[in-house]
């Protein structure tokens, strides 16, 4: 059973910057997809960035790209996001998902299971 835990969520004003982390556990020694989704009120959840812990590889929304950068701390075992230059839009509960099933990485239908999220509050 994968389970995933999200932290470092909070209010900032624009321009600032955040740093979430997701501590995944119950894969054991496999390399896998860990993405990071957000989900405003009212909206579909978005897919924000993915990484893949066995290669070097990552893949972003166009919306956060040169914003955002995520990362995998070998120390701490997370995968981090970095979050820079926050505009209002995006505030959002954010999620990290796992547990790929095939299909497109940035979509939410791809993924089996989630954390239960940190809220991102930006504001003017």
């Amino acid at each position: 059973q994968v389970h995933l835990v999200e932290s470092g969520g909070g209010s900032v004003q624009a321009g600032g910057s955040l740093r979430l982390s997701c501590a995944a556990s119950g894969y054991g020694t496999r390399s896998h997809y860990i993405t990071w989704f957000r989900q405003a009120p009212g909206l579909a959840r978005e897919g924000v960035a993915v990484i893949h812990t066995g290669v070097s590889f990552a893949r972003y929304a166009d919306s956060v790209k040169g914003r955002f950068t995520i990362s995998q701390d070998n120390v701490t075992k997370t995968i981090d996001l970095q979050m820079n230059s926050l505009k209002p839009e995006d505030t959002a509960m954010y999620y990290c998902a796992a547990g790929w099933n095939g299909g497109s990485l940035l979509s939410a239908n791809a993924y089996n299971s989630w954390g239960q999220g940190t809220q991102v509050t930006v504001s003017s």
